[in-house]
């Protein structure tokens, strides 16, 4: 399996572990992944909750416990280590440029086009920027903005499928329709983003995600443009994730059926294992009177049917009466805990059979 380079920086696998919250992708997995030769990602999600030694100062909370974990995962490994943070948080900037400060190799920017993410590197920064996209458009889009206003072209990009676990950047209906699949979009921004390589001299890795689950995965993808993958849900059930054994188990315990799409209060389609919650939300009884957080800035408050960074603590801790756990279309695949070792030997085997 061929490396993956973006812009001076190397990977030796070229395997992105998905950015997981809340605190599901801390510095324990980031570091292990990074220890294999991937990209390591911490999520900047709900850190605030996490690190709540603030008294509930979220926003500094946040700026703190995202500073703690870059550092606790740089003590863990020499690897190459990333952020995701999603556009769509009230606290982006500070986010981004605690990130940059930190000296993080990669920021990873989805849930929302990220149009003003170089406005935020410094003259010595050396941090990778990768934007998350779901189409060839959006690609389009980020690559003219950031090159007129910025004059800076993405590191590498990332597509998510409508297979991939959590927040997904489709419509519902678009979700099981045929011309949103992985294997269509791969082709369509890789032809999208040789335009401006080939303009601009500056190669633009295609990293894809949504659904690749195995050694196989990889190299199909691959073979359609992809320089490299990111896998999220198959880091779940490892030794190293940092949630807990009870959220580690619902992948175990979940069967096809039990995985499925519900509406987010953050007004997006989510991908999600059925919980005793989420039957409560269905029949309508929850919903929250106030929001002491602020986190998401699309998530009304007067019609969100819950506090969705509520139920996802919930969920990092196994309280599934309270919360639920965010999963890929492959989640019930899972049948046991591993290290992340173990599925990095497993996936090169896969893939170097499936050749």
């Amino acid at each position: 399996m061929n490396g993956l380079k973006i812009g001076n920086l190397t990977v030796a696998v070229p395997i992105v572990q998905g950015g997981m919250g809340v605190g599901i992708s801390l510095s324990g997995l980031a570091a292990a992944v990074a220890n294999e030769g991937g990209i390591g990602v911490i999520s900047s999600a709900g850190l605030g909750l996490l690190y709540n030694d603030f008294k509930g100062n979220f926003l500094e909370a946040s700026i703190h416990g995202l500073r703690e974990e870059i550092r606790k995962a740089r003590e863990k490994t020499l690897g190459v280590i990333g952020v995701n943070v999603m556009v769509a948080m009230s606290n982006f900037a500070d986010m981004i440029r605690t990130s940059i400060a930190e000296k993080v190799d990669v920021i990873i920017a989805g849930a929302g086009l990220p149009l003003d993410l170089p406005s935020f590197l410094k003259k010595d920064s050396l941090t990778k920027l990768i934007p998350i996209v779901s189409s060839a458009r959006a690609a389009k889009i980020i690559c003219e903005k950031w090159k007129t206003n910025y004059d800076y072209l993405p590191d590498a990009v990332i597509v998510e499928g409508p297979k991939a676990g959590g927040h997904l950047g489709f419509k519902e209906e678009q979700i099981t329709d045929n011309d949103y699949k992985l294997e269509k979009l791969v082709p369509e921004i890789v032809t999208e983003l040789k335009l401006f390589e080939d303009k601009f001299n500056q190669p633009i890795p295609l990293i894809a995600a949504g659904g690749i689950y195995t050694g196989q995965d990889i190299n199909n993808i691959m073979k359609l443009g992809a320089s490299g993958v990111q896998m999220g849900t198959i880091f779940v059930t490892t030794d190293e994730c940092d949630a807990s054994d009870a959220f580690k188990q619902s992948y175990i315990n979940a069967s096809e059926n039990d995985i499925e799409i519900i509406k987010s209060p953050v007004g997006m389609p989510g991908r999600a294992i059925l919980s005793n919650f989420i039957e409560k939300v269905k029949a309508g009884k929850k919903q929250p009177k106030t929001c002491p957080f602020k986190c998401i800035k699309t998530c009304d408050i007067s019609k969100s049917p819950y506090c969705i960074i509520i139920a996802l603590i919930n969920a990092l801790k196994g309280n599934f009466e309270n919360g639920y756990a965010f999963a890929g279309a492959n989640a019930f695949r899972a049948t046991k805990i591993s290290s992340v070792k173990e599925v990095f030997q497993s996936l090169l085997k896969e893939y170097r059979e499936s050749r």
